[in-house]
């Protein structure tokens, strides 16, 4: 998906990836890479491991760095940028990883609380009341004064997903969230984020092997390999009738 010069157009995006490259050492993990998401919408990426989806998502939380290359989200330059600029722009970035990374010394409720507390300034009462509302999207308001070690492995993923969204972001980025789970707890965590997509107007952008779930909530789809996009379309096109090669490969493996 090459990139658009058209001002007007750069105004109805929300993510935009400009000649991002990212290296490690000698490997070239995003080449020259060009690509935009419009604000509402549900972008899955789609390829083989090691083909750069997963540093997408790390380099739009800050917790890497490109080589060169730019990446816009709300107006707001992110990468390069000083470091005040990027928190800024950060704040409107939620994640929910692989693995839960929840606090264990702190209550599931607490751990939905304490960034919106420090980091936006929300009361602790109001900060309190959004963690319930979020818990009881998620089917676990009976647990907000468990901690993280008497949950199964699917309800503290739903917690943290409950914590990515307490920060009311406008892009909620998803990788792998069910990869650390056991089979059976899977489709209670993709139920919810189905729900999710289907009732807010959050940005989502999602790395996941999870077909079926890629084909329900996606608006578009990108099909990575060797750190570029080398096919996009509606789900529909992209499962039913690729037209890149590559991606037909994948999807026979994976499918």
């Amino acid at each position: 998906m090459p990139a658009d010069t058209n001002p007007a157009k750069q105004n109805d995006e929300l993510i935009r990836f400009t000649n991002v490259t990212k290296r490690f050492g000698d490997n070239t993990v995003l080449d020259d890479l060009c690509f935009s998401v419009r604000p509402g919408k549900h972008v899955t990426l789609i390829g083989p491991s090691g083909s750069g989806k997963t540093t997408i998502l790390r380099l739009l939380m800050t917790l890497e760095r490109p080589d060169s290359g730019t990446i816009d989200v709300n107006g707001g330059r992110l990468f390069p940028a000083d470091e005040k600029e990027r928190r800024e722009v950060r704040k409107k970035i939620g994640m929910v990883f692989q693995q839960f990374n929840l606090f264990p010394n702190m209550t599931v409720l607490r751990n939905i609380t304490e960034a919106p507390v420090r980091v936006l300034g929300l009361s602790k009462d109001e900060a309190e009341e959004r963690a319930r509302e979020l818990l009881d999207l998620v089917g676990l308001a009976d647990r907000a004064d468990a901690r993280p070690s008497q949950l199964s492995g699917g309800q503290q993923q739903r917690v943290a997903i409950a914590r990515a969204l307490a920060m009311r972001p406008q892009v909620l980025l998803l990788d792998e969230v069910t990869s650390a789970l056991d089979p059976e707890l899977v489709a209670g965590v993709l139920d919810v984020l189905r729900d999710i997509a289907r009732t807010t107007d959050i940005t989502m952008l999602c790395v996941t092997h999870e077909m079926n779930f890629a084909r329900d909530i996606s608006d578009e789809v990108l099909m990575f390999d060797a750190g570029k996009v080398i096919e996009s379309g509606s789900p529909e096109k992209i499962f039913s009738d690729p037209g890149h090669e590559r991606t037909r490969e994948f999807l026979g493996a994976v499918l």
